[in-house]
């Protein structure tokens, strides 16, 4: 069974999120952090490097060779945009657009990729690339990962069906990129839940954002960035 919403919801990724088996993912090891969801490093030599073309960054992103068996890509799925309604975050409301409806970032070079994971679970991992100058990312991403963790607790309703959403921060990795930021996500509807990490490293020009089972994240997320900051 999966949670009966997979066109619209509040997160960076959120139509995909809500694609994930509707049952609690474990989390072993995660805890809230009471610090600041972003935490900066010195800025790197390629903070003002050009911003990679869209075509660039698909080349970037994991394939299933990088991922290893029992990893199937997904489909690109059209763009959907439901009418969603925040309910209990007015910063998150405020932010309108993709940002508050699950599509895409607005940043104008892009590049996305799905995976589910068939051993035994279903899960799915998703890898979205973006690149821009560096302060226009750092913005950007910072305004909503500030939204989205600074309420703990709210509701989307989303094609008429209500989402109970539940947000915190975890530790984000700092030994990674320039700036990072990470939460768990808890989607909740017709009696269901699921639960999603969600990790982001900018570094100079280039944002990766890693979202799905807390377990695939943390296992997928250095190979994700060392392949993405790759050379030529």
């Amino acid at each position: 069974m999966r949670v009966p919403v997979a066109t619209a919801a509040v997160g960076l990724t959120a139509v995909t999120l809500l694609a994930l088996p509707a049952c609690s993912t474990g989390t072993a090891g995660a805890k809230p952090d009471a610090a600041s969801s972003a935490q900066v490093k010195s800025a790197g030599a390629d903070q003002d490097a050009a911003p990679l073309s869209s075509a660039a960054l698909k080349t970037r992103l994991l394939d299933e060779s990088d991922l290893g068996s029992g990893y199937l890509r997904q489909p690109e799925r059209p763009s959907r945009h439901d009418d969603v309604t925040v309910v209990g975050c007015t910063a998150l409301s405020e932010l309108g657009g993709d940002a508050a409806t699950g599509g895409s970032l607005t940043f104008p070079h892009k590049a996305k990729a799905t995976f589910t994971y068939t051993g035994g679970s279903n899960s799915q991992v998703t890898e979205e690339l973006y690149s821009d100058s560096a302060n226009k990312l750092s913005y950007g991403i910072g305004r909503i990962f500030d939204a989205m963790t600074g309420c703990p607790t709210y509701q989307v309703v989303a094609g008429g069906t209500a989402i109970d959403m539940a947000s915190q921060k975890l530790p984000a990795p700092h030994q990674l990129g320039d700036e990072q930021w990470s939460q768990l996500l808890t989607f909740s509807a017709g009696g269901r839940s699921t639960v999603v990490k969600q990790t982001a490293i900018r570094d100079g020009s280039l944002l990766l954002i890693v979202s799905g089972s807390p377990a695939l994240v943390d296992r997928h997320l250095e190979k994700a960035l060392a392949k993405a900051e790759r050379v030529g």
